[in-house]
């Protein structure tokens, strides 16, 4: 089958309906979650706003999608997961989705969060969906066998954490997901990933009802139970990808897509432990977060992480395309920009007088 008639075998418009019923119905659950007015009150060490705001509007991206997903079962022919990967996926997000809200509400410690996300990997890992065969450049096809499973349930957590620890100022991580979700289903589309194709427009209409009530101005805040939600459901969608469709995408797909996000979480990491810095110390080190308090618009901020987005998914349509001697310069392109973006921020605080950060 090649990708042209894979794309016209889609019922766009049906689909495109669907996202936008989802927008609608998400925007509901938001509008809820503002009425309801659970509070998010400001915290200098980490957190960018200085007025109580609602939170838990991710709850409006969460009940979209497992409604998508749930239809989707229902209903959908070429885009259903076998039953078995079908109760993996519902049970991971599900719980995710409801200790998330937990945290929101009661301030959970790290250890329980921790642990709720390694049985949802587990989940979705037993369940079938796990990595075990890589299409290396140079290399061709390499199968690592079991050892694919810790490999799976490293890349959930660390997608999932990074959403989160990005998740600080309006409309990043929404905006951030929203893109990835569109170029996830554009790529999926033309290659035959019918799965993935059809549930990042899921996710996509969630993001889609939820961000306009928290960008330019916040509303109501994503949230745990939002960031850590469209964290795991992201790296899920890469499993699926690299690990079930009859056209394989690759394995590098979803991390050009969040190159921004996953460089930013893995530069601080880093950076604080050869600071010598207690890493599960609440902090506001992060790149976007220096590149606020030494005076960028926090606004510019979300459009620059939006467009690292944009520039990853560019990569990845480029990477797969590529021949397998090429594929690297891709794959470089995102991180040639992200020391680039490093060196302006690292310019910027010297310019604030920020000193240690």
């Amino acid at each position: 089958m090649t990708p042209a008639s894979t794309l016209a075998d889609l019922a766009i418009p049906r689909h495109l309906a669907l996202l936008a019923g989802l927008a609608i119905f998400s925007g509901i659950i938001v509008r809820i979650m503002i009425a309801v007015g659970v509070p998010d009150r400001p915290d200098a060490a980490r957190k960018a706003h200085t007025t109580t705001t609602a939170k838990s509007g991710g709850m409006g991206i969460v009940c979209a999608f497992l409604l998508g997903v749930l239809l989707l079962y229902r209903y959908g022919q070429v885009s259903r997961l076998a039953e078995t990967y079908f109760i993996g996926v519902i049970a991971a997000a599900t719980l995710m989705a409801a200790v998330s809200f937990l945290d929101d509400l009661l301030s959970l410690s790290f250890v329980i969060k921790l642990l709720t996300q390694l049985i949802a990997a587990a989940a979705a890992v037993a369940s079938g969906l796990w990595m075990h065969v890589f299409a290396i450049p140079w290399a061709g096809t390499v199968d690592i066998g079991l050892a694919g499973v810790p490999l799976t349930i490293f890349f959930l957590l660390y997608v999932t954490n990074a959403m989160n620890f990005i998740d600080g100022l309006n409309g990043l991580a929404g905006g951030v997901t929203l893109i990835a979700c569109l170029f996830l289903a554009g790529i999926a589309g033309i290659y035959g990933g019918f799965f993935v194709y059809t549930a990042s427009l899921l996710l996509a209409g969630g993001v889609l009802g939820f961000l306009p009530f928290n960008f330019p101005r916040a509303k109501i805040f994503m949230s745990d139970v939002g960031s850590q939600f469209c964290g795991f459901m992201l790296a899920l969608f890469g499993v699926a990808a690299a690990r079930f469709e009859a056209a394989p995408l690759s394995f590098v797909l979803v991390p050009l897509l969040l190159s921004g996000v996953l460089y930013d979480v893995t530069f601080t990491l880093i950076r604080r432990i050869l600071a010598g810095e207690n890493i599960a110390k609440p902090h506001a080190g992060h790149l976007y977060q220096v590149a606020r308090r030494a005076g960028m618009d926090a606004t510019l901020i979300a459009l620059v992480h939006w467009a690292f987005c944009i520039i990853g998914g560019l990569a990845a349509i480029a990477f797969l395309a590529a021949p397998s001697d090429l594929k690297i310069l891709a794959a470089i392109i995102p991180l040639a920009i992200q020391l680039a973006w490093t060196a302006i921020v690292f310019r910027r605080a010297a310019t604030a007088h920020l000193g240690r950060w």
